[in-house]
C-alpha cells in the first residue's frame, strides 16, 4: 500500500472511534505520558492544537501550564514548507487558519528556537514499530525533525500501529510511541 492509501486509512480510523472510546484511549495515553520520565524532565513541551477528530492535546497543554512548563505550538509556513514553534501562554494567542487549524498568532507570541524544545509530541495517522509515520502529507514534521536533537513521542491508539510502513530517505522516525496498550521505544 502506498502512503496516500495509508493516509486515507488513518484518517478513516481516527474518525471511526465513538466519543466514549476516544475519551478512554486519550485518558490512558495522556496518563502514561504524564507519569513518564520524558514528561517529568521536560521543561519545554511542543505540541499541536488538535482538531476534534484527532487525539486531544488540550489536556497536554493544560497539564504543562499547571506544572509550570512552557508550551510551544507550531505555525506552518506553506510557502517555505517549514514549522516555527511559538510560546503559547493562553488560548487567546491562537488564530484559526486554513482547514480550521488553530495556530499561534505571531503578533501575540514569541518564536522559540528549536534547541529550546525538550519534548516534541509528533502527530500522525499511522505508525510502524520502527517509529516511522504517515502524517497528513505536508512533510512539515520530517523537515523539522531532520536537525532536531530533543526527544520525540507520539500518542496513538493501538489500531494506528502496524508492522511496517513505506518510508523514504527523508522520513524521520519518532523515538517513542505510546498507545493504550504499550510503550514502544525505538
Amino acid at each position: 500500500m502506498d502512503k496516500s492509501k495509508w493516509r486515507t486509512k488513518g484518517k478513516s480510523l481516527l474518525r471511526s472511534y465513538s466519543e466514549a472510546e476516544k475519551t478512554n484511549i486519550e485518558n490512558v495515553i495522556h496518563n502514561q505520558l504524564f507519569q513518564s520520565l520524558l514528561w517529568k524532565s521536560a521543561e519545554v513541551i511542543a505540541v499541536t492544537v488538535s482538531l476534534s477528530h484527532e487525539w486531544s492535546t488540550q489536556p497536554i497543554i493544560e497539564k504543562a501550564w499547571e506544572q509550570g512548563k512552557r508550551v510551544v505550538v507550531p505555525k506552518c509556513n506553506p510557502e517555505l514548507n517549514i514549522l516555527t514553534f511559538y510560546d503559547l501562554q493562553s488560548y487567546e494567542q491562537l488564530e484559526v487558519v486554513y482547514y480550521g487549524l488553530q495556530e499561534p498568532s505571531p503578533a501575540k507570541t514569541e518564536a522559540v528556537r528549536k534547541k529550546e524544545i525538550d519534548l516534541l509530541v509528533v502527530p500522525g495517522l499511522i505508525f510502524d514499530r520502527k517509529g516511522y509515520r504517515i502524517g497528513f502529507g505536508g512533510g512539515f514534521y520530517d523537515r523539522f525533525l531532520a536537525d532536531y536533537n530533543g526527544v520525540t513521542v507520539s500518542l496513538v491508539s493501538e489500531k494506528q500501529v502496524t508492522r511496517e510502513l513505506p518510508s523514504e530517505g527523508f522520513d524521520i522516525p519518532v523515538q517513542h510511541i505510546i498507545t493504550e496498550e504499550q510503550w514502544l521505544t525505538i
